[in-house]
């Protein structure tokens, strides 16, 4: 009997997991299920099996990094999935590998992980966002949108899902010829530039990542709308105290994450000075269902340091101190797993190309990533939120029929 017996017995019921020891001995879990995966692994020695046993999130992660652990029968995204299809979030399923005490180290961890100061803040946006935009190209659409997608349709391609993500966010804003917009954490600039040819408004994005600057200043003046579309390497602090009410909008896509639980409060203390009188603000963010919790460690360390998932609740707490009305509430449950799957497919489709510039340690661990963050989103705790706010409550239409008719006419 393997070490990995009592944690695999308990948690594999459906579907099949057959575990290959070194020596060649083989153990079975589980029980062959419709829509559930058959899945074989290996390990190449026994200090991958003792690292999944101390640690099962971060060892399974750094075994499969490390070519420890190898897939015989199925991808890295199945087995991912079949550990997590067995104990689904919206019945109640839990993976128990934490103490209540390791639960609660983790809480902790991850508060004091996303402090995020400022130079703390650029030093994490740089570790994840600053490792080269040719990486991004190969596995994003062509307008690089790093966010959940938008599918009205399951049949559409990830860029026709991506242009859908953008007419439908710049419905909610309620756009207006020369309006002034912040895009706070821009990427490389899609929707500010989006934003400005829809509505012909005024777009100010701000990142704190070089190369996604550098990327989106050029591709503003290859799209023509460089002098209504400005970038600029700026934390939204800084932003906050040199121009309050300076914005009729503001949009945020895929930012919050990375705020920082300790940061709640400012940010929208900052959001709400940057506005004008009746501004308005809608921010895209992947939300935790459920109460407030913690980040995985492998996600800490490898991925996203100083990122934290909130809990709506804990979203909509900090925004009513700086008496920000939330005006509409929006859960996107599926959408970034349908994103997160194509993206899966186009990192492998480019194999060879993210191996020879980024290592073979560096493709496992990245699709270990997506793999793991598809699960998330498909059997796990983790949904999107869209988020309207306005400062006061006449700011915007009395009834969301505004919203559907914006869409249309975007998206046509």
């Amino acid at each position: 009997m393997s070490i990995l017996r009592p944690f695999l017995s308990r948690i594999i019921r459906h579907g099949r997991l057959t575990v290959v020891a070194p020596d060649g001995a083989q153990e079975i879990f589980g029980q062959p299920a419709q829509d559930y995966p058959d899945v074989t692994i290996r390990f190449t020695n026994h200090r991958g099996m003792r690292r999944i046993v101390l640690d099962p999130r971060l060892g399974a992660g750094e075994a499969y990094m490390d070519g420890e652990m190898v897939m015989v029968e199925g991808e890295i995204m199945d087995l991912v999935g079949l550990i997590r299809m067995n104990a689904p979030w919206d019945r109640g399923g839990k993976l128990d590998d934490k103490t209540i005490v390791g639960q609660w180290l983790e809480w902790v961890k991850t508060r004091l992980n996303s402090i995020n100061r400022r130079s703390q803040a650029r030093a994490n946006v740089a570790h994840h966002y600053d490792i080269g935009n040719d990486l991004y190209r190969l596995f994003l659409d062509t307008d690089m949108q790093y966010s959940c997608a938008y599918w009205p349709r399951p049949d559409l391609t990830l860029e026709e899902a991506q242009e859908a993500k953008k007419a439908h966010i710049a419905a909610k804003l309620a756009l207006a010829p020369g309006q002034r917009i912040l895009d706070i954490g821009c990427g490389w600039g899609g929707m500010a530039i989006t934003l400005a040819k829809l509505a012909k408004v005024d777009v100010l994005g701000i990142t704190l990542s070089e190369q996604q600057l550098a990327l989106a200043r050029q591709r503003a003046a290859e799209a023509g709308v460089a002098d209504r579309v400005t970038f600029e390497l700026i934390d939204y602090r800084d932003l906050a105290a040199r121009e309050p009410g300076r914005f009729d909008r503001i949009v945020s896509v895929g930012m919050f994450e990375h705020v920082g639980a300790a940061n709640f409060d400012t940010f929208f203390r900052a959001c709400a000075n940057l506005m004008t009188a009746d501004g308005a603000m809608l921010i895209h963010t992947i939300g935790r269902f459920g109460k407030p919790g913690a980040t995985d460690a492998f996600t800490r360390k490898y991925i996203f340091p100083g990122g934290y998932i909130p809990a709506l609740s804990e979203t909509l707490a900090a925004s009513e101190k700086s008496r920000l009305i939330a005006t509409d509430i929006e859960t996107l449950r599926l959408h970034y797993a349908l994103t997160l799957r194509q993206w899966y497919a186009r990192a492998l489709a480019h194999e060879p190309q993210i191996v020879a510039m980024m290592g073979d340690r560096f493709f496992r661990m990245w699709t270990f990533y997506l793999a793991g963050a598809t699960a998330a989103f498909e059997s796990g705790g983790m949904g999107n939120y869209q988020i309207q706010f306005a400062r006061s409550r006449h700011a915007l239409p009395l009834t969301r029929d505004y919203m559907g008719e914006a869409e249309r006419r975007y998206a046509g």
